[in-house]
């Protein structure tokens, strides 16, 4: 990556798969971003930028770069695999780090809670420019990219029917929405519309408060 590269990052702003941070600020902090690229279709980060897209450069590389691959390692599990580069940009430095999407989803961020001194795991994806937790349904669909996930086998009963016959008319649904057109638990109703997603019948949605389901197909 060079100048110009950096160019083009700045023109484009964050988004998706691109986000600017003004420091390493900790390795906990940037293992959630990590985390959240990996898990949805991957992306860079580049420190030493602001928001407002203004250099200020990182202060030490070495430190710094260690911070980072202590977050990959060590704060995700499985540990994800990702690219450095330190980019000279107008008198400072800064750092470039590139996360591919990942085929053993899902990463988990894990972390000791200060308070409980539990183990505390949570899974982030990528919403628009954001890093959010993902629901129990995305965490299901992630684990179900996974190529050692066990071979999907479907049955389209009443209560699958009930659901095609309710999004012809009304577009889209929520788990709890579902669980009370056929009168079943939360938990089950998450468990069948994973599979028809998982399947491909259903696409989701994932928003900053909560997910809804729609047709695949028009």
């Amino acid at each position: 990556m060079n100048y110009r590269d950096i160019d083009v990052l700045l023109d484009e702003g964050e988004g998706f798969q691109l986000e600017f941070k003004r420091k390493v600020s900790s390795p906990e902090k940037i293992a959630r971003t990590l985390i959240s690229l990996a898990n949805t279709k991957g992306g860079t980060i580049v420190f030493g930028v602001d928001d407002d897209k203004s250099i200020v450069g990182v202060e030490s590389e070495k430190t710094e770069t260690e911070m980072i691959r202590t977050a990959g390692s060590f704060y995700s599990d499985p540990p994800i695999e990702l690219e450095m580069e330190i980019v000279p940009y107008k008198g400072k430095d800064l750092i470039v780090v590139t996360v591919e999407e990942s085929r053993v989803k899902p990463h988990t961020w894990t972390v000791d809670d200060a308070t409980t001194g539990d183990m505390e795991t949570k899974v982030f994806i990528r919403v628009n420019d954001k890093t959010v937790v993902a629901s129990k349904e995305v965490e299901g669909i992630l684990r179900a990219e996974n190529p050692d996930a066990p071979p999907l086998r479907i049955v389209i009963g009443d209560e699958e029917r009930r659901l095609f016959e309710h999004l012809e008319t009304n577009e889209r649904i929520t788990v709890k929405e579902f669980g009370k057109l056929v009168n079943v638990s939360d938990r089950r109703a998450s468990r069948m519309l994973i599979k028809l997603v998982r399947a491909g019948v259903l696409r989701i949605h994932t928003t900053e408060k909560e997910d809804f389901y729609t047709l695949a197909f028009d």
